[in-house]
């Protein structure tokens, strides 16, 4: 049986969550309606594994040359997609020829380590709390808590993850509330405690606030 506390958010929920935000912040729920709908719930879609690896693309990366990399990496791994066994066979040459620096390629591999021999085993993570998902995460190279919170929010599609320490949300925060310098952790912390249980959603909504 899944904990309450693990249990990711459905259509419905977002739906609720929008009406919730828009009545508690007039800021946010300008921004909510300009955007439209929320896509979070689409990453379930995706290849957990292979999300990771873009995760890891994408660390103090653009978001336009990680996606440029992480396509260069698809295309080494062929029809039969990233799998822990492919990456383990790319040698860093081919990585590096894609354009992966060579802290990141020592991450690939002990992802691929790490999910090959099922010591993090991406499927089971469903059911776990968010701070045991973190913990088990961030005890792969590479992958810090930032690199958690976005597996939390867009793969397991946790309601209450508020990733403060990401740029575009600090950026995003410091424009929804109209601040000469960008905001300390603990400001936003305290900012998005009316978000609460749906920060995940308020915080989707504060990066497109960027666009």
């Amino acid at each position: 049986m899944v904990d309450e506390a693990a249990r990711a958010f459905t259509e419905a929920d977002v739906v609720r969550a929008r009406r919730i935000l828009m009545r508690r912040d007039p800021q946010l729920a300008a921004v909510i309606k300009r955007v439209g709908r929320c896509t979070l719930p689409d990453g379930r879609t995706h290849d957990p594994f292979a999300g990771l690896v873009r995760t890891i693309m994408s660390q103090q990366l653009s978001g336009k040359a990680a996606s440029t990399i992480f396509g260069r990496v698809e295309a080494l791994a062929g029809p039969g997609g990233l799998t822990p066994t492919a990456v383990r066979g790319f040698t860093a040459d081919a990585l590096r020829a894609a354009g992966v620096s060579r802290p990141k390629i020592s991450y690939l591999y002990d992802l691929a380590d790490h999910v090959g021999d099922g010591r993090l085993d991406l499927h089971a993570l469903d059911g776990h709390p968010d701070e045991e998902v973190i913990a088990r995460m961030t005890a792969v190279k590479g992958l810090g808590r930032w690199s958690a919170e976005m597996f939390l929010m867009f793969r397991l599609n946790r309601p209450d993850i508020f990733p403060v320490t990401d740029l575009g949300i600090v950026k995003g925060m410091q424009r929804l509330h109209g601040m000469k310098r960008r905001p300390a952790e603990r400001t936003m912390v305290r900012l998005a405690e009316g978000w609460r249980p749906y920060r995940s959603i308020a915080a989707w909504y504060v990066w497109r606030s960027l666009d």
